[in-house]
C-alpha cells in the first residue's frame, strides 16, 4: 500500500509560480510511474504530467507543456511539479498518483492517489 501526500498548493497571481511536492511512503517508489492530475469544479479529472520510473521519460498535457516541468527524486521518494506562468485556467485541485503499470494518461491507469492540494490562480 502506497500513501501519497501532496503539498505546496496555494493562491497565486496570474504569471506566478508554485511548486507542488508529493511525498510517497509504504512502497517501492522507484517501481511506480508517477503522475499529476487536476480537477476543476464541475470538470473531470484531467492528466497534467507523468514521469517514468527512472525519471528519463516525461509526458505532458498540451495545456501545460513548456510551463509545468515534472521531476522525481527516487532517493527521497518524492515527485515534484514546478508550475510556471500560471493562468486562471490552471485553478484546480491537483492530485499526485502512482501507477504500477505502463500506461499513464488516464485516471484508471493509477493505483494510488493523494488527497489533493488546491491551486488557485487569480487574474
Amino acid at each position: 500500500q502506497v500513501q501519497l501526500v501532496e503539498s505546496g498548493g496555494g493562491l497565486v497571481q496570474a504569471g506566478g509560480s508554485l511548486t507542488l511536492s508529493c511525498a510517497a511512503s509504504g512502497g517501492t517508489f522507484s517501481s511506480y510511474v508517477m503522475g499529476w492530475f487536476r480537477q476543476a469544479p464541475g470538470k473531470e479529472r484531467e492528466f497534467v504530467a507523468a514521469i517514468r520510473r527512472s525519471g528519463s521519460v516525461k509526458s505532458y498535457a498540451d495545456s501545460v507543456k513548456g510551463r509545468f516541468p515534472i521531476s522525481r527524486d527516487n532517493a527521497k521518494n518524492a515527485v515534484y511539479l514546478q508550475m510556471n506562468s500560471l493562468k486562471p485556467d490552471d485553478t484546480a485541485v491537483y492530485y499526485c498518483a502512482a501507477a504500477s503499470g505502463y500506461n499513464y494518461r488516464l485516471p484508471s491507469d493509477y493505483d494510488y492517489w493523494g488527497q489533493g492540494t488546491q491551486v488557485t490562480v487569480s487574474s
